[in-house]
């Protein structure tokens, strides 16, 4: 469970409801039906149009795998294992062993792949960095899809505030002119608020983790590659925890005498 999503979901809405109470005694003048259905409506409508209804699907998964069940990347730890790994194989624990008790599955992916004996380790290598390559590039297209659904909740809001604009000008010169201007401004407000509401406290928000946690994960299985190219040559744990440590900036970096012991 990623928690600190979650936490951000919950300050946006507290900030979102506090904002509305702090800035009035009637938090029921933001409510409107109309401005509602205008702009949940025409955003579903418009993604609908945009996104076949299995991809839209796959991206409620997507948030939910990735967003609220996904965690964050532990680059120290993901090194450790490594080098822990690497010292089984150098000593002769077998492979199968290895997959067993690892917990990191594109580590698991290399380890089986070796195991199979398919292809000699130079093609092994390339296959695996071309998995990476294309695995980050289907990440950051369902970043992409979120990013470009962003845009539609202002879009709508600004079709029901031109609604609303339309209405209260016909309107102007009538009999009734006063009792429909209310309504009328009501709906050109609220459905731009409820777009800008949408879009960036949900949506937005939602693409940004999504491509940030593509780009850990491509460091990591880089960093995984990496480690798994020196494993199955035998490296010192030292050299291969130094190589390794180079992916990152020296506050993220592992101490390898804590887990080597020395």
């Amino acid at each position: 469970m990623n928690f600190y999503s979650l936490i951000g979901f919950a300050a946006a809405t507290t900030v979102l409801v506090l904002g509305l109470f702090l800035s009035t005694s009637n938090v029921i003048i933001f409510y409107d039906s109309v401005s509602l259905f205008i702009v949940i409506g025409g955003t579903v409508a418009a993604i609908s149009i945009s996104f076949p209804l299995p991809v839209l699907f796959k991206l409620l998964k997507v948030f939910f795998t990735r967003v609220i069940k996904g965690s964050q990347v532990n680059y120290a730890k993901t090194i450790a294992t490594i080098i822990q790994t690497s010292e089984k194989y150098r000593t002769g624990t077998p492979i199968e062993q290895l997959i067993e008790e690892c917990d990191i599955h594109f580590f698991k992916e290399c380890l089986s792949l070796y195991a199979d004996g398919i292809v000699d380790e130079r093609s092994l290598t390339t296959i695996l960095n071309e998995r990476i390559e294309n695995v980050h590039e289907l990440y950051m297209r369902d970043t992409e899809k979120f990013q470009a659904m962003g845009k539609y909740p202002p879009a709508m809001g600004m079709m029901g505030t031109t609604i609303g604009m339309v209405v209260l000008l016909a309107n102007l010169g009538g009999k009734d002119a006063m009792k429909t201007i209310g309504p009328a401004m009501g709906v050109c407000l609220i459905t731009t608020l409820y777009g800008v509401i949408i879009a960036n406290l949900m949506i937005v928000p939602v693409g940004e983790n999504l491509e940030d946690s593509a780009n850990e994960r491509y460091l990591q299985n880089k960093i995984v590659l990496e480690g798994f190219r020196l494993m199955i040559k035998k490296t010192s744990p030292i050299v291969l925890a130094e190589r390794l440590n180079s992916f990152l900036l020296p506050s993220d970096r592992l101490d390898w005498k804590e887990v080597l012991g020395k």
